[in-house]
């Protein structure tokens, strides 16, 4: 059977209550400036590479805060990605 540790008034711990080690702090921080430079890029995406705007799309999708956000990140991925794969100003047939 699985021994359940107790907090210093008797009472099981609440999962949140986790203390964080080094790592994750530090993995936590990285996420964090690492959506903040995604979230630039997207609110100007016409200022920068395709590639870029697809990079930002990616960790949107990965780690973004609320369904809204990480479904229009997928959508604009989306359109990014037909654009590449048609090219830009290619007639029918080319």
């Amino acid at each position: 059977m699985k021994q359940i540790k107790l907090n210093s008034e008797g009472k099981r711990p609440h999962r949140g209550t986790r203390h964080l080690s080094e790592r994750d702090k530090a993995r936590a921080a990285w996420v964090a400036e690492k959506l903040r430079e995604a979230r630039m890029v997207i609110a100007d995406v016409a200022h920068h590479s395709d590639h870029l705007v697809k990079l930002s799309c990616k960790v949107l999708l990965q780690h973004g805060e609320s369904e809204e956000e990480r479904e229009d990140a997928r959508i604009l991925l989306t359109i990014v990605e037909a654009k590449s794969l048609y090219g830009r100003g290619r007639g029918a047939g080319s």
